[in-house]
This record gives C-alpha cells, structure tokens and sequence, in this order.
C-alpha cells in the first residue's frame, strides 16, 4: 500500500501542470488587475506599485517528439487560447508567443526549435481567426529554464504567451 502510494505521488508530482481553462488565460492576461492598481495610485507611499507587471502566462503545449507538429493534447490548450483571445478583455491585445525548450541538445538546435514550435502556435492560432498582426513568435531555447535545477525538467519545454500592449 505504501509503495502504491509513493508511487502515485511521483507520478502525479512529475506530471506536467493542467493547462488553463480560457477564463484563467483571460484572467492572466487581461490588465483588468493594472487598472484597479491604476485608481489607487494616489492612495501608495511607495513606487514599487508603479512598476507594470508582465502579463504573462506559461502553457504545457504538447508537440510530437523532436518536432514542432502540436499533439491533439497542444490542440486542446490552444483552443483555449484562441476562445480568450477572442473575448472582449483580450481583443485589442497583442501578444508574443515564447517558445521554450529544456536543455537536451545544442544551443543552436534548440533555439531552431522552440522558434518552429513558437510558429507553429502562431499558424494554430491564425487558422482559430486570430489576426497574426496581434501576433509575434519567437523562440528561446533553453536560455530561461523554468527549472534551472533540472534542465532536462519536462515543465521547461513550455510555450509562454505575453501579452505586450493594449489600446
């Protein structure tokens, strides 16, 4: 029972995160929270508040091995990404398509990579009706690991979608 257990418990603690659901996306990304920070500015003593936060959010996009092909699993989470695109809090915003990978491999292989991989999100995306001039895809290798203790860490092959301005 204890061995079941355990076991259980690696399993589901080196499972990847769920992705969102598109109400977490538009929850994240929307600059709903900045502007209610926005109203209170008179109320802070410090500048620390000022500061705008970067509106970012990680999603475990699945990808065939080796590849920059979306699994039917990716599928899934990018179609919620493109129902919070297309709602009103998140219609005027532009937004980067990060891609990530782990460290496995060369530097230049995996920056070729998560550049394809970010592309692809984009072409997934374009296909949803988003309009790619609300869009731009880059890659990043593994040069900003999520987990800098294990490179080879699943929760490192990520794409992370930024929103970068508003109206």
């Amino acid at each position: 029972m204890i061995t079941f257990q355990f076991v259980f418990l690696v399993a589901l603690l080196a499972a990847p995160p769920p992705n969102p659901t598109a109400q977490d996306i538009i929850d994240r990304l929307s600059d709903a929270p900045a502007k209610e920070a926005q109203g209170n500015l008179g109320q802070t003593r410090s500048l620390r508040n000022l500061a705008p936060k970067m509106r970012a959010i990680d999603m475990n996009i699945q990808f065939e091995f080796n590849s920059a092909k979306i699994t039917q699993e990716g599928s899934d989470a990018l179609q919620q990404l493109s129902i919070a695109m297309k709602s009103a809090q998140l219609l005027e915003s532009r937004f980067v398509i990060v891609g990530h990978t782990d460290a496995k491999g060369t530097a230049q292989y995996n920056l070729d990579l998560s550049s394809r991989r970010a592309q692809s999100v984009l072409g997934y995306l374009k296909s949803q009706g988003i309009d790619i001039g609300r869009l731009e895809a880059v890659g990043k290798g593994f040069n900003e690991l999520l987990n800098e203790d294990d490179p080879l860490a699943a929760e490192n092959r990520r794409v992370r979608i930024v929103a970068v301005s508003t109206p």
